[in-house]
């Protein structure tokens, strides 16, 4: 069972991630410990774009959870010392921005700090030549996403988005991600991208003013790159003491990345948890080089939300929302009724080895109104598993539900509800005949826009397994759906009919289809012919092929779903994961996604076709850091066609809305939305 205090408030979980507090300039102004006057959550406070024309501007933002006092605050750049500014505002709102001129203008390659009124370093930013033109902009998250030059007009005043690029650069995918000032003063980097990454002429330096940067591969001469979800690490050359900091400029001269600490948090180290997303905390245990603990306790950069006030590094819980607002960030700590019974989660594992960061957005939301799936066979509103986006109309998600449930959801107010246009409590789904109760665990779209439903058996007789695959016309009317076609693939997983009802629960959870062109362009192998796949030798099975997950292993079952009621079998792909609970097929990646719940360590396996036409894992991902290690059955990618700044929707189903346990914010939800590169 997943525990609140782990789960920060995900925007400033996010902050943490890229934190550039405490580094003051040679010669210009020296850092001191944090004093009196500082202001409560200064740390917060984030440099968030800048540019070197249109008048020098210079953006804040508030990364914390309340309001931060930036009266007398000043600034300094790489020739000038700390001069006085005049921003929009003395006060910067939580989620709030702050705009400001410079008093003396900035270069075309040029560094800013910003400074509280008693001296302590806030913030720092360093570029390289026209890289602040139009600006130099986080993107990403505002005050938390990788450097990067903007590709169009600058957004003072906003969220960055509109001016961020539609895809970063590989380097911003490194992070400092554990730190140690206990005498060996070693920093861990971490690579949460696909590909390796060279370091060779990164730099580094503490917050001693009287340090020059010094290279990574003088301190560790074999730390030269750093491969795809790998670490390096490497000792400290300049040293690092308590109340200090650890700032990554790559080669170019542009910030990458830094951390801050306080006396005794780097003792025996101080650890981002998750590795290369995360917050960071004091671990118990240093691992460096390898996935951080995370059993220590207490943030320890900037502050961390749990739902309540932030009070320096870390927050005590405060009330939990209704749970019908819409956009609620995950986390939350206080009390909430939600008239619905959650079911705990169960079957959780470690993530598995050479498991990948979440590309996407840190931040998650709730993404539907409380207790929005109950019905007349689940009043307790559980079981919500397969999802699957409408690629001829993306504002539309089909979810299913265990007990025989069909829903068509529609966005309102920011959140995922039932189209009362289709069914306001969403639909019954029957077997051929109209009898039974399909546990309807998957579902996916095929060419013909029909839905395809797996079910793993018939609740009315829940100890014998029926796995089977179920066609519905979602234009057909009525509240109840017959099957245009089933098939039957039952007798295929003997193993499963067993008379033990947790048997029969373990067969087909998920389903994707897959275009024939794919698997073609691909040169996958058909494995009934041990020749390249022709659609053509197969007339009835329409236009793509059906790839069904299998709980009980893991592997993926691939068929042909012929027009007469026949189907044909090609056999099974393994996908490296010991379970699947749902399948899905992203265009934009051109890539199969295998998705599994906390037995799995909340992953997904992105497949392609090899060079010698096997469907094979390509690469796997975490969750983001913030989400629950719950039932998590359902995932969808939304298409390109909702592709904004180089993100597009992500969402999660919870098979049993448990969230972060009984009587939290997330009780009584079953949808979580964040967001996936495109």
């Amino acid at each position: 069972m997943p525990t609140t205090h782990s789960r920060a408030r995900v925007a400033t979980l996010c902050a943490a991630a890229l934190t550039f507090s405490g580094l003051a300039v040679t010669g210009i102004l020296a850092a001191q410990p944090a004093a009196a006057a500082d202001p409560a959550g200064y740390q917060n406070v984030r440099i968030n774009e800048v540019t070197s024309s249109d008048n020098d501007t210079v953006e804040l933002y508030n990364t914390g959870s309340t309001a931060v006092s930036i009266s007398g605050w000043k600034m300094s750049d790489d020739s000038f010392s700390a001069q006085s500014f005049s921003p929009s505002s003395s006060t910067i709102q939580a989620g709030g921005f702050v705009t400001f001129n410079s008093p003396k203008g900035l270069g075309d390659s040029d560094k800013l700090v910003i400074y509280t009124s008693g001296g302590t370093v806030v913030d720092r930013v360093e570029w390289a030549t026209d890289k602040a033109k139009p600006a130099m902009a986080r993107c990403g998250g505002d005050g938390t996403g990788a450097w990067v030059t903007a590709t169009s007009a600058a957004t003072f005043g906003s969220a960055n988005a509109a001016g961020c690029p539609s895809s970063l650069p590989a380097a911003s995918r490194v992070r400092i991600n554990e730190v140690t000032s206990n005498g060996s003063d070693t920093v861990e980097l971490y690579n949460g991208g696909t590909s390796s990454v060279s370091v060779s002429s990164w730099k580094y330096v503490d917050g001693d003013t009287g340090h020059s940067a010094a290279k990574i591969s003088s301190s560790s001469p074999s730390a030269t790159s750093i491969p795809a979800g790998g670490y390096v690490t490497f000792d400290s050359t300049i040293g690092l003491g308590d109340n200090d900091s650890a700032f990554l400029i790559d080669g170019s001269g542009n910030t990458v990345d830094s951390v801050t600490w306080a006396t005794d948090a780097a003792k025996p180290s101080d650890e981002r948890c998750a590795d290369g997303s995360g917050w960071f905390q004091t671990a118990t245990t240093a691992t460096l080089g390898s996935a951080n603990s995370c059993a220590g306790g207490g943030g320890t950069t900037g502050g961390t939300t749990t739902g309540g006030t932030t009070t320096g590094g870390t927050t005590t819980g405060g009330t939990g929302g209704t749970g019908d607002q819409p956009g609620q960030l995950l986390g939350g700590g206080g009390s909430l009724t939600s008239g619905c019974t959650p079911e705990a989660p169960s079957g959780s594992h470690s993530t598995p080895s050479g498991t990948l960061a979440w590309p996407g957005g840190a931040d998650v939301t709730i993404a539907d109104n409380v207790c929005a799936f109950t019905t007349s066979t689940g009043p307790e509103g559980r079981d919500v598993s397969g999802l699957v986006f409408d690629p001829s109309n993306p504002s539309v998600l089909w979810a299913v539900k265990n007990k025989n449930w069909l829903f068509k959801l529609v966005k309102s107010n920011g959140n995922w509800i039932p189209d009362s246009s289709w069914a306001a409590k969403g639909k019954q789904i029957r077997f051929s005949g109209g009898s039974g109760e399909p546990d309807s665990e998957g579902v996916t779209i095929g060419a013909d826009g029909h839905l395809y439903v797996t079910s793993e058996r018939d609740n009315t007789n829940n100890t014998a397994p029926k796995d089977t695959i179920l066609e519905f016309d979602p234009a057909a009317t009525g509240s109840t759906l017959s099957p245009l076609h089933q098939w039957d693939m039952t007798s295929q997983f003997p193993q499963l009919d067993t008379g033990d009802k947790d048997d029969a629960n373990l067969g087909f959870e998920g389903v994707g289809y897959v275009p024939d062109s794919w698997l073609t362009a691909g040169g996958w192998v058909d494995p009934l012919t041990g020749a390249a796949y022709d659609p053509a030798n197969y007339p009835l099975h329409g236009s793509g092929l059906f790839f069904a997950g299998l709980e009980w292993d893991g592997t993926l079952h691939v068929y042909g779903l012929n027009s007469n009621g026949t189907f044909t079998t090609f056999g099974a792909i393994s996908t490296g994961k010991t379970s699947v609970m749902d399948v899905t097929f992203d265009a934009v990646t051109q890539r199969i996604v295998a998705t599994c719940d906390n037995t799995c360590g909340e992953t997904h396996t992105f497949m392609k076709v090899d060079a010698s036409g096997a469907i094979v894992p390509d690469v796997t991902y975490t969750n983001p850091a913030v989400m629950p290690a719950d039932n998590l059955e359902g995932f969808a990618l939304a298409p390109a066609s909702t592709c904004v700044n180089g993100s597009r929707e992500a969402v999660w189903s919870d098979d049993g809305i448990y969230g972060f346990g009984s009587k939290t914010s997330s009780d009584g939800h079953a949808l979580y939305s964040g967001t996936f590169p495109c």
